[in-house]
């Protein structure tokens, strides 16, 4: 009697993408929501008036203290002013401070970098050793130690933010630099004739700049939590001048009585900082793709 063996069930080869046709990038819930927020948070930056009916300096002597309503949705500060109307209107501010701080230390890193990686030699070393120094130093302390020297203000807490992200956006700059400037294509274009700068401001700046501005939206978070610090410790915008910081600093005298002074702000900075953070991810991986 002969045993017949069958053979295996062959398994359907997975069915792949047509050539040239790219599989639709999607967005979960979460990236809407981080989306829709920061979109909010524009709104509140351009046009503050759409969002609250209040002023954010008017004082209300009945409503001092007032828990959240549907009249105060945050409720109001020690001086009877609305809470949402000073988060909305300090958004301005905030990102404001943020964006100079962003572009400081993403323009200062981009020349640093460029100069550190094409002339190399002493001039590398010099800037090397530099940011060494500046990256041994906690960011936050060299910010308040950047401040305290210019004067404080939110222009100047954001300058010094940007003086002290300098140094991060140096070294991956340099790194990308001498990355690009060993490929085929670039060794190609010296050959052919090109000159220096042409190659430089051609080839290898626009492909080294990529890596580095995927740091800029990760980094503007950042910003604002280093802001929001500075205001917090009086380094920032001065009263009664709303700044997410200032908020936080000025309800923490009545954190029993009345803790949304201090929750809520802090919800929003929070909140900010994880949205910005997840659409510098959906950034990065878009380009990726």
């Amino acid at each position: 009697m002969t045993a017949v063996i069958e053979a295996p069930a062959q398994l359907p080869e997975p069915k792949e993408a047509p050539r040239g046709i790219r599989v639709p990038f999607r967005l979960g819930v979460v990236d809407l929501l981080a989306i829709a927020f920061v979109v909010l948070l524009l709104i509140a930056t351009v046009a503050p008036w759409l969002l609250t009916p209040y002023d954010p300096l008017e004082p209300d002597e009945a409503n001092v203290l007032a828990p959240p309503s549907w009249l105060h949705p945050f409720g109001t500060d020690y001086l009877g002013r609305d809470l949402l109307s000073r988060i909305v209107y300090g958004t301005s501010r905030t990102f404001f401070g943020s964006a100079v701080a962003v572009l400081i230390g993403l323009g200062g890193g981009i020349v640093l970098g460029l100069l550190a990686a094409t002339l190399g030699g002493v001039v590398d070393t010099v800037i090397s050793r530099l940011v060494d120094v500046l990256l041994s130093i906690p960011g936050l302390l060299l910010a308040m130690v950047v401040v305290v020297s210019l004067g404080f203000g939110t222009l100047n807490a954001a300058i010094a933010v940007g003086v002290s992200t300098v140094a991060m956006f140096t070294r991956l700059m340099r790194s990308e630099v001498l990355t690009i400037k060993g490929l085929p294509f670039v060794e190609a274009s010296h050959h052919l004739g090109a000159s220096r700068a042409s190659v430089l401001a051609r080839h290898v700046l626009p492909n080294s700049t990529a890596a580095v501005l995927s740091l800029t939206a990760l980094q503007f978070g950042n910003a604002i939590l280093w802001i929001s610090a500075l205001s917090f410790l009086g380094y920032g915008a001065p009263p009664p001048q709303p700044e997410w910081g200032l908020l936080v600093a000025e309800g923490r005298d009545y954190m029993v009585s009345s803790p949304w002074l201090v929750l809520i702000p802090g919800i929003v900075i929070t909140v900010t900082v994880i949205a910005i953070s997840r659409i510098s991810q959906i950034v990065k991986a878009r380009i990726a793709r």
